[in-house]
């Protein structure tokens, strides 16, 4: 299973950016997608998670800024990032727990990453 992100970049602290990650490879059901986020010397932290049936929860730093969505005939999940932070700047990495084959056999997978940056 591959996952791909895209969508990061460097945009001005206010702005907005919409982050992709596809899911592609045998995997035969996804139960959960997520975003996490890494900073410079900072461990890696859940930004938001969304379930088959599009119940999402975020972490508080994010809520009300930063929306989380799926399309589960793609396989991909989507982050939207409004009102940027210099806080938010990180490397993302999208997360994906499926199954590879029929039987419930939960399996994390992650994406390589993208870097958003935000600037003053």
């Amino acid at each position: 299973v591959q996952l791909q992100a895209s969508g990061g970049g460097l945009v001005q602290t206010g702005g907005s950016l919409r982050l992709s990650c596809a899911a592609s490879g045998r995997i035969s059901s996804i139960y959960v997608m997520a975003w996490y986020r890494q900073a410079p010397g900072k461990q890696r932290e859940l930004v938001a998670t969304i379930i088959s049936s599009g119940s999402a929860n975020y972490a508080d730093s994010v809520k009300g800024r930063f929306t989380i969505s799926r399309d589960n005939a793609k396989n991909t999940v989507y982050l939207q990032m409004n009102s940027l932070k210099l806080e938010d700047t990180a490397v993302y990495y999208c997360n994906v727990k499926g199954s590879p084959g029929p039987l419930y056999n939960p399996t994390d997978y992650w994406g390589q990453g993208t870097q958003v940056t935000v600037s003053s």
